[in-house]
């Protein structure tokens, strides 16, 4: 079948194109594909088209409209299909249709719409989504190696996604946890050997129910994760262990001012006033009680004012973060011994030594030394739960040499997480080795440890060891479902958290399987 262009008028905002269909070729009936040659009239339809120089394209088409020779169909006429530019009751070419897909795949609507604006297509973010929705999911084919693992679909609510190992590919997603979906998913697709789960009791249940014969492997990443979760708990239990990960203070410099500070700040001026309102009552030999009660403060208040010796000792110094001037500090405190006391001449020198910062940085610097107060140096906080545990979980082999100084400082003074710590590097042997066979000697150890999160895990690895052995001393892992994960808050965010699941298992799915397309990357396959 030929098509004949009529005419092309580009004289207006839209390009239009007038074409008809040419030939007597007979065209099969869309109701019961019957040849027909017997012409009933002709039938005009518009087709959209992909913009040509930014400007929309319309096609008027003119085709023949024909008799059904079936008797027996229900049709009476019907119109021809021009293939790779018409298809049946859509308004769009192939090729534009294939561009509002990938479009809607990957922006979805508000984002697909003001993309095919740009393009010169005009379509409300409805349509987007509905022609998104239109588009069939690729046919599921159950893998051999299956990735299990949930995510946080909104609130407290929390959805699972299954991924295909071998080929890396999310496979579908739904909403819940639950062992039953799980189960029945998997006596719908059988074949599945190997799962990769977390430690998710849930999860154990379901695959045990719908796929007792493939074996579960309990993921490294997980199991290491919960292990450092443990240690956090550990740090935390000793929070007062954690200021000895810092350095010895530097001793104070002699021929330093001792003159009185005024106060600088209200918060100053409020603890001098505070201080001097309880220590005119602590020389009456009263008790903290009652001077809490003429001065309508807490009894912990009046004991830490009472106990103060000087109203600096009682305002709270939030540690100051450090800057691109304290390398300089010790020059800056030099010059000024020297006798030079202009802010913009230090500042000049020092940029000449490299420093990169504003003259208003050195000014402010420089404040304190001219009301005979010392340089304000950064002041170091202890490091918190979560940084010590980073610090005991991390190999030695990538630690920075302060990371490290400091840790060797705290497990120096702390016996517990001394004792975390050389745990933590037990269960990391295994894993760099892939041996487990040290492993229940190992949950003796935690259970034996004295540190109820390290005895906690044990019990919960020993009901789970089968898998954990198998996370250990196999290469399968979770590490896809990691990404996917990542993939799917990605899109989740660009549709603002408002997509139902649906709609995210079409574009999670469909953009997977347009990506793999796009970059003809192929299909790997994992070696055990």
């Amino acid at each position: 079948m030929r098509v004949l262009v009529v005419s092309v008028d580009s004289s207006g905002p839209v390009v239009i194109v007038r074409a008809r269909t040419r030939g007597r070729a007979p065209a099969g009936c869309t109701g019961c594909g019957t040849p027909s040659e017997w012409i009933h009239s002709r039938y005009e339809r518009q087709l959209a088209d992909a913009a040509v120089g930014g400007r929309p394209v319309r096609i008027d088409l003119s085709v023949r409209r024909l008799y059904c020779e079936n008797s027996a169909c229900p049709k009476q006429t019907f119109a021809e299909q021009v293939p790779g530019l018409t298809v049946r009751y859509q308004r769009r070419t192939p090729l534009l249709q294939q561009v509002v897909e990938a479009v809607g795949i990957l922006l979805a609507g508000r984002g697909g719409t003001r993309m095919l604006q740009v393009i010169g297509v005009a379509l409300s973010r409805c349509t987007v989504l509905s022609q998104l929705m239109r588009a069939p999911l690729p046919p599921l084919v159950t893998p051999r190696v299956l990735g299990v693992d949930d995510f946080a679909l909104y609130g407290d609510s929390y959805g699972t996604l299954l991924v295909d190992a071998t080929s890396r590919l999310p496979l579908t997603l739904w909403e819940g946890r639950d062992a039953v979906q799980l189960s029945r998913w998997l006596r719908q697709h059988p074949g599945v050997e190997v799962v990769c789960r977390d430690g998710s009791l849930a999860y154990r249940q379901g695959i045990t129910s719908g796929a007792p014969d493939a074996l579960q492997v309990g993921d490294r990443f997980h199991l290491w994760q919960g292990l450092s979760r443990q240690v956090q708990k550990i740090a935390s239990a000793h929070h007062g262990c954690l200021p000895a990960a810092l350095p010895e203070p530097k001793p104070a410099t002699a021929g330093l001012p001792t003159a009185p500070v005024a106060p600088q700040t209200p918060a100053d001026r409020h603890a001098r006033r505070l201080f001097e309102a309880v220590h005119a009552l602590v020389g009456t030999g009263r008790s903290l009680s009652s001077m809490s009660r003429e001065l309508g403060l807490d009894r912990k208040t009046v004991r830490k004012y009472a106990h103060a010796r000087a109203w600096q000792e009682v305002v709270r110094r939030l540690p100051r973060r450090t800057t691109a001037l304290d390398p300089y500090l010790d020059y800056l405190q030099q010059r000024w011994d020297e006798g030079e006391h202009s802010a913009k001449i230090l500042h000049e020198e020092l940029r000449a030594k490299g420093y990169p910062g504003h003259y208003q940085r050195v000014k402010m610097a420089v404040a304190p030394l001219r009301q005979g107060l010392p340089l304000d140096e950064p002041r170091e906080r202890p490091p918190s739960p979560r940084e010590a545990a980073r610090w005991i979980i991390t190999a030695p082999s990538r630690r920075t040499p302060d990371a490290a100084q400091r840790l060797q400082r705290l497990l120096d003074h702390c016996p517990e997480l001394q004792h975390a710590h050389h745990l933590v590097r037990q269960f990391a042997s295994m894993l760099d080795t892939r041996d487990a066979a040290s492993l229940p000697q190992w949950l003796n150890q935690l259970t034996t440890s004295g540190l109820p999160p390290l005895a906690g895990m044990a019990k919960a690895l020993r009901e789970d060891q089968h898998a954990v052995v198998q996370g250990i001393t196999t290469r399968y892992n979770s590490g896809v479902n990691e990404g996917r994960i990542t993939d799917v808050k990605l899109q989740k965010r660009l549709m603002a958290g408002r997509a139902g699941v649906p709609l995210l298992r079409h574009r999670v799915v469909l953009i997977a399987h347009l990506r793999r397309r796009g970059a003809g990357q192929p299909t790997p396959v994992p070696t055990q």
